[in-house]
């Protein structure tokens, strides 16, 4: 809270400058107010991160678009832009401190450093696509300048509240008076940009692009009045439907109507009712009887952006596979108690060459079930693919969390958009717990082109359970959920968490 107060009070002091001034003087964008050596500093600082974040040939194109969009933005001369394309190709690394100091102590930043977030975000959001490696590279930016991050969560949240304000007050007040007169106009706009079926809007949506002034306006308090212009003026209304999609709705209006291949159930269940630049995914792993029977309920306490949604999926397999993996589990502590595993040593029970004969039988169960739920999870995490290539979500990043074979539903979208063309720029973090495939770092190369920031692999050593029913579905030895990935890529994050798992 203190962070946000703070926040904005200076946007507001940054408004009221921008109101004093008037027509006094030309709106210049928040970069361009820089000192020479700040801007140079600034754009060194960005292309050095862009190598260092995304090396990969196949993001060379990115890294080129965004020099040259960046330099341009800067009001860089032309002259500059070798050196910048040198840094972005992997030159200059060894300067990062060298040019963070420069550029904080620029006198604009040296007032207030959250400045280059407010500028990053505007840049990013100019054609109304949030790219996930631009909010990446603004999170790297950030983490260099020393800045909280919470400092990019409030802008974001600050900028859309500001957006709805102004969308409510057109709604109330212009609209009215000028219905008729605009309808035509109006319809044509929402033709062209898609809108034609708008049922909720997004949150200008509803004014089809007629709000623009006002858009702009609101935005000004907080990325500042020339890059509020910036953003609302090249593509008015077109540019925030991009980034929420078709109708505002987002993934709260995806429901898939008919069956799809093997896939029965395909939902998404809102899990807050906020609206954010970013979004969640949580994906559940199975369903059991009582406290855990619904797909929204382990997700209830999660601190991952305002705008999160679950996946409902074969609900009727996953509790089929709950109650058996209850069995299974009741099964095991009964024969504790009569001392059938007295001379096991169960931190040792990894592989199906350990297992006693007596917990094989009881196993029996759950094989038909676990069986069902691997396919249909990786039919499942290939449709989720699709979904999110075709941009139901809008042009926002987006970050999946998923446990047991809702990772294994992550894993195999991932997998499936690595194969698709445009697939960059879409998956911003991924967190995998338990995940019940394969664990060798071959499998997972190809998933690093589509995450633009980190994939975290939650694994416990002593997972007996997933090791167990793990057995007869694959014949892989190294499995993701049991042991670290050893993948050499910065994306890369193992986290042992046998500590915190029972």
């Amino acid at each position: 809270m203190a962070a946000e107060e703070k926040w904005k009070g200076w946007a507001s002091k940054q408004h009221r400058g921008a109101e004093e001034a008037g027509e006094k003087e030309p709106c210049v964008l928040l970069g361009q107010r820089l000192g020479e050596a700040g801007r140079f500093a600034y754009a060194a600082l960005c292309g050095i991160s862009l190598a260092w974040l995304f090396p990969e040939e196949e993001q060379s194109s990115f890294r080129t678009e965004f020099t040259e969009g960046f330099v341009k933005w800067l009001g860089l001369p032309d002259a500059v832009l070798p050196a910048m394309t040198a840094f972005s190709s992997g030159l200059g690394g060894e300067g990062t401190e060298t040019f963070a100091q420069i550029l904080l102590k620029d006198p604009i930043v040296k007032e207030n450093p959250v400045v280059i977030i407010q500028d990053l975000l505007a840049f990013s959001l100019r054609d109304g696509y949030y790219d996930a490696r631009a909010r990446v590279l603004i999170c790297h930016i950030i983490w260099l300048l020393r800045i909280p991050l919470e400092e990019l969560e409030v802008l974001e949240e600050s900028l859309l509240e500001s957006l709805k304000e102004q969308k409510e007050e057109e709604s109330e007040t212009a609209e009215v008076s000028r219905k008729k007169k605009e309808r035509r106009r109006k319809l044509k706009r929402y033709l062209l940009i898609g809108l034609a079926t708008v049922g909720g809007g997004t949150v200008i949506g509803l004014t089809g692009g007629l709000a623009a002034p006002l858009v702009a306006a609101g935005a000004a308090t907080i990325i500042g009045s020339a890059g509020a212009a910036a953003l609302g003026s090249t593509a008015g209304i077109a540019v925030m439907a991009s980034l929420f999609g078709a109708a505002g709705a987002g993934l709260t209006g995806y429901k898939m109507k008919k069956r799809v291949g093997a896939i029965e159930e395909f939902e998404f269940l809102p899990l807050t009712e906020g609206k954010q630049l970013h979004i969640t995914i949580a994906i559940t792993g199975w369903l059991c009887t009582g406290k855990y029977g619904s797909f929204t309920a382990p997700w209830s306490s999660m601190l991952q952006s305002s705008e999160q949604y679950c996946l409902a999926w074969e609900s009727k397999y996953l509790m089929e596979l709950g109650n058996a993996l209850d069995s299974l589990l009741n099964g095991f502590v009964n024969m504790m108690a009569q001392e059938a595993l007295k001379f096991t040593v169960l931190s040792g029970i990894v592989t199906a060459l350990t297992w006693p004969t007596s917990l094989l039988t009881v196993a029996s169960v759950i094989d038909n079930p676990w069986g069902v739920c691997l396919h249909r999870s990786a039919e499942v995490g290939k449709h989720l693919a699709h979904i999110l290539l075709s941009r139901q979500q809008g042009k926002r990043p987006v970050t999946l969390i998923g446990f047991s074979l809702g990772a294994r539903v992550i894993y195999f979208c991932l997998q499936e958009m690595a194969q698709e063309k445009d697939s960059q720029g879409i998956i911003e973090d991924v967190v995998l717990l338990g995940a019940p495939v394969e664990g060798e770092a071959k499998y997972w190369k190809a998933i690093t082109k589509v995450v633009s920031g980190r994939i975290i692999n939650g694994y416990c050593r002593g997972d007996w359970l997933l090791g167990f029913v793990y057995r007869t579905s694959s014949v892989q030895i190294n499995v993701a959920g049991l042991q670290p990935v050893d993948l050499d890529d910065r994306r890369m994050v193992n986290m042992d968490l046998s500590s915190v798992v029972s």
